[in-house]
């Protein structure tokens, strides 16, 4: 009796982990393989060759870039280098980046190690920047002023909080507030696999303040991108694996209630918006499973174009897609003058002409 009780108990737990195997395999998209939509003139850009996780892009065409993330389970190409805001001018006919030298003697830049980044600027067009960073894997908020003739970085403040454990983007509401996405619940690398692997849904978005910190939306499974309007009353979230896109209205009290959802078929990462159009660009990995699990084929990348997302009249277009022989891994995509710049969490970016 007891070795069929033991047998039937190994049969129930094969088939309750074959379940979420499949299920995991489903969300990471382990089976989607990359037909290519190419774009007619299309160069990498000079001096990124370890990522382009996260851009902002200013009204002048300077477009600041993170560089340089280490994130759990993630193949980095320097992994005993400190990571770097990177700086572009895209005014430029053959744009390269330069490093911003930061400045602050309180901050420590050996163990910089920066994700999502966003920017505010206030109403004398001070910019300030705000990087998710993980030094020493944890998190902290670090708040920057942008100082663009030294071609530097002001280090102003760390930001830390119970409530912000493991972010990975974030959207700049002032010098010292904002919305951030925590894409795990846990900080136990252990407990943060099993997590993902099950599919738990425990990853949520906060707001920050000076006065208040609270949690304004919940119940993800890995959410990952965000980002807000033009004119400032929707708030946009991308859940990776649901492969979902996510529009909540924003009140008055900072609080955000859920308008409507966007599914995709890939997983989608950072949200960039239009400030002209308001339409959403979206860094996506076709098949995630290639950049946490890698073999013998490489992450491949994708960009979505999302139109009219507040009306019933949306239109999702993929713009750019390839099997990873160019762009590995693409993570975030922003558009300019009619040009398209590509971001890869770990590797290298692509600047397109559209």
């Amino acid at each position: 009796m007891v070795k069929v009780t033991a047998f039937a108990l190994l049969g129930l737990a094969l088939i309750f982990f074959k379940d979420y195997r499949s299920s995991y395999q489903t969300r990471l998209n382990a089976s989607r393989e990359v037909k290519p939509v190419e774009l007619p003139k299309c160069n990498l850009v000079k001096g990124i060759e370890n990522g382009s996780e996260d851009l902002e892009i200013l009204p002048n065409g300077l477009a600041l870039i993170s560089s340089g993330l280490k994130y759990p389970d993630i193949t980095s190409f320097e992994p005993n280098n400190p990571g770097k805001i990177l700086l572009m001018d895209l005014n430029e006919e053959d744009p390269t980046v330069i490093e911003l030298k930061i400045i602050g003697s309180k901050f420590n830049t050996s163990s910089f190690n920066p994700h999502g980044i966003s920017t505010f600027t206030d109403k004398d067009n001070t910019v300030y920047l705000l990087v998710v960073n993980h030094p020493d894997v944890k998190t902290t908020v670090e708040c920057f002023k942008f100082q663009e003739e030294e071609k530097s970085l002001l280090h102003l403040k760390t930001i830390r909080h119970e409530l912000l454990p493991n972010l990975n983007d974030i959207v700049a509401l002032g010098p010292e507030r904002f919305y951030a996405t925590n894409d795990h619940y846990f900080v136990n690398h252990y407990l943060r696999s099993w997590e993902t692997y099950l599919g738990l849904a425990l990853s949520y978005v906060v707001y920050y303040s000076p006065e208040e910190v609270k949690v304004v939306a919940d119940k993800f499974d890995f959410i990952n991108g965000i980002n807000i309007s033009p004119d400032g009353k929707y708030v946009y979230l991308s859940e990776s694996l649901a492969h979902t896109i996510h529009v909540y209205e924003k009140h008055a009290n900072w609080t955000l209630t859920p308008l409507k959802s966007v599914v995709t078929n890939t997983i989608v990462d950072n949200i960039s918006v239009d400030p002209v159009t308001g339409d959403l660009w979206i860094g996506c990995l076709p098949n995630a499973m290639r950049i946490f699990h890698p073999g013998e084929h490489p992450p491949g990348s994708e960009v979505l174009q999302i139109q009219n997302i507040l009306t019933d009249e949306l239109k999702v277009t993929e713009v750019y897609a390839e099997n990873g022989k160019v762009l590995q891994g693409s993570s975030v995509a922003f558009v300019y003058k009619g040009k398209l710049l590509i971001g890869t969490v770990c590797q290298k970016a692509l600047y397109c002409e559209l």
